[in-house]
């Protein structure tokens, strides 16, 4: 870093944003397998907050890769890359007020913990979007899963390349056993319990 570079402090702090939100800002770190439901999940409570007046945003792997992240490939190296980003970024949220829903498979516990690592403690709630392998590859929207089976796509989390599942979370959705709909209700009781949201 330069030596020149100085932080500049900005004349609207963070509390009185959240104050003026009416809510706290934090990170929704959504992670699991391809085809888990991160997105889809990520994208309904999204909604859900937003009509009930909450300010969110959310960051998607495939759509960051459209443009942030476009110069980054799929092995070990750009993957801890992406997820460096995009933990940058969604800090940047925080300190805005804002609620920052992340869909990403982030695979590698070390580069989530360098994520939650980034900001204060309470403001990084690790959702782990719980769906095995064979499920994953049974829905297989996009057809990625038969691919690597293939050997069309190299580093295929879950088939070729690891995915590390969270020791302590502080929530589970479990996609194979509920809907879309119920997930996203266990996540909103969630956050109005714990005083993230308030209660509509």
């Amino acid at each position: 870093m330069s030596s020149n570079i100085v932080w500049h402090e900005a004349s609207i702090n963070k509390s009185e944003r959240r104050e003026k939100n009416h809510h706290h800002s934090f990170i929704l770190w959504f992670t699991g397998l391809s085809a888990s439901g991160k997105s889809s999940i990520a994208n309904s409570l999204a909604r859900r907050l937003f009509e009930q007046g909450n300010q969110s945003f959310v960051l998607d792997g495939d759509n960051i890769r459209h443009g942030l992240n476009k110069d980054l490939g799929f092995d070990e190296d750009s993957r801890k890359e992406n997820i460096r980003r995009i933990g940058e970024v969604s800090k940047l949220f925080v300190e805005s007020g804002q609620i920052v829903l992340t869909a990403f498979i982030s695979p590698y516990k070390e580069d989530r913990n360098v994520v939650r690592s980034l900001v204060e403690e309470g403001e990084f709630i690790e959702v782990y979007v719980k769906c095995s392998v064979e499920e994953c590859e049974r829905r297989d929207p996009k057809g990625l899963y038969e691919k690597a089976r293939k050997n069309e796509i190299k580093n295929f989390t879950g088939i070729s390349a690891p995915y590390e599942a969270p020791d302590n979370p502080e929530i589970v959705v479990d996609s194979e056993q509920y809907s879309i709909e119920e997930c996203t209700e266990q996540l909103i009781n969630f956050l109005v319990e714990k005083g993230y949201i308030e209660k509509v």
